[in-house]
């Protein structure tokens, strides 16, 4: 048993360690792109106009690198004890067809929308929201930062996600890591504060299914509905889609081809 754990709080550390490298490097350079280096030429795509606070960024770095060692001690509880050898992660990738790696992410990114949706509706029944989602929610107005900001409780939540999974969908463990890191990813653009979308996007069947910034940054502005994480599927079912968000998401979407037709009139005088 103390070898178990020994190994379990060997791969916790190391594993943290690298799951808040992962974080400072995909939360950490959009933030120096749209918040630093290039604020002011990105300014038009910003969601909401007012500035994020230096405390909130502080404080949701705080909560993010607990979240990395929460995440970290999950996963090494399931490849340090008998848990791995009784799930379905396997590491031959001659056990399974090629084409199974593509539709093993597939499914794991649809039972991953379906797991963020409702645990995070659960989050939000008043009394849990009070002492746990609340952490999130302090973030009016997100930034990359943002991401990973979470309550012990709520991180132990959206950790647990994988346990599930591996008894479920037979997955490697290159599947696995490139899920990870689609879930950093992805938190990144929802809390982005800029929609980074492109026009077609707009006018394509993606955007009857897919969420975007717009999508998630109602969701901090307003508090209630836009539950998704990657899908707009689970909030149109249940009626939980915010009324205004297409609106939104087209406001911002003419403020920056307004913006770049003026620059092109501007051009053309000169």
């Amino acid at each position: 048993m103390s070898e178990i754990l020994y190994e379990v709080g060997k791969v916790t550390f190391l594993l943290g360690i690298l799951n808040n490298l992962r974080y400072f490097l995909i939360a950490g350079i959009p933030f120096l792109i749209f918040y630093i280096f290039y604020s002011k030429k990105f300014q038009v795509l910003k969601i909401q106009l007012k500035e994020a606070r230096k405390s909130d960024f502080l404080r949701e770095i705080k909560y993010s690198l607990l979240s990395g060692f929460i995440t970290a001690f999950i996963v090494a509880f399931l490849f340090k004890t008998s848990l791995k050898n009784n799930s379905l992660i396997y590491n031959d990738l001659n056990e399974y067809p090629m084409y199974w790696l593509f539709i093993s992410y597939a499914l794991a990114i649809l039972f991953h929308d379906t797991w963020f949706y409702w645990l995070h509706r659960f989050f939000h029944i008043p009394g849990i929201y009070k002492h746990v989602h609340n952490v999130h929610h302090l973030s009016v107005n997100p930034s990359p930062w943002t991401s990973f900001s979470f309550h012990f409780f709520e991180a132990i939540g959206e950790g647990l996600v994988i346990i599930p999974l591996a008894f479920i969908i037979p997955l490697h463990l290159y599947t696995l890591i490139v899920f990870g890191f689609s879930i950093f990813a992805i938190n990144v653009y929802g809390h982005l504060g800029y929609e980074i979308a492109p026009k077609w996007f707009r006018q394509s069947f993606l955007f009857e299914i897919i969420n975007t910034s717009v999508h998630h940054n109602l969701h901090h502005s307003k508090f209630n509905g836009n539950y998704g994480l990657y899908f707009r599927i689970w909030d149109r079912l249940m009626g939980t889609e915010n009324k205004d968000y297409v609106v939104e998401f087209d406001k911002i979407q003419e403020r920056g081809h307004f913006n770049q037709y003026q620059k092109l009139n501007l051009n053309n005088k000169a």
